[in-house]
């Protein structure tokens, strides 16, 4: 019998070197897989490095990391409004969560997806939103089949490989 693999998420503060290295290893698979998170094609190491130490700079996000047997495969991240937005101050966004294929089929999306709504609410938030190029099937069936709602979507959201891509909104009410 096959061992069960380990899944794990933990919200991160700091990246040590080889965390980097295989979050960045992920990003790039991620990118390539076409779930870019904005990126068409990888970008040089540097600039992916850059990308996620921004993030931890930045007060209003939090970084989430999923690992499939102790390497980082995945993440997602929970922006908070910024403190001039009161109009919506209840409201946080879920992005870049995403999954390498490799590590797919055992839970960790949706582990992500449900850690950065159990901190959202934790933070007082009562919505979270999001949003996902219409090719995202999978990501779009897990957010579906997690309590989130479509309320628009957007027939120019992204343009790739000269073609313009459908985006899907979606919100979820952290009060039920």
């Amino acid at each position: 019998m096959a061992k069960k693999p380990n899944i794990e998420v933990s919200k991160i503060s700091e990246l040590s070197g080889s965390d980097l290295h295989e979050l960045c290893e992920a990003a790039e698979t991620a990118i390539k897989d076409g779930g870019g998170f904005g990126w068409l094609k990888p970008p040089p190491r540097r600039v992916l490095e850059n990308f996620w130490r921004g993030v931890l700079m930045v007060p209003e996000r939090s970084l989430f990391i999923g690992r499939l047997d102790g390497v980082v495969v995945g993440s997602a991240q929970l922006v908070r409004p910024t403190k001039n937005n009161e109009a919506q101050a209840m409201a946080a966004t879920l992005t870049t969560n995403f999954v390498v294929p490799r590590a797919r089929g055992h839970g960790l999306a949706r582990l992500l997806t449900a850690t950065v709504e159990e901190h959202a609410r934790r933070d007082g938030f009562l919505v979270l939103n999001l949003d996902v190029r219409a090719t995202q099937e999978a990501a779009i069936a897990l957010y579906e089949t997690a309590g989130y709602v479509r309320w628009a979507t957007h027939p120019l959201y992204a343009f790739v490989d000269d073609n313009w891509l459908e985006g899907c909104f979606y919100y979820k009410d952290l009060r039920k």
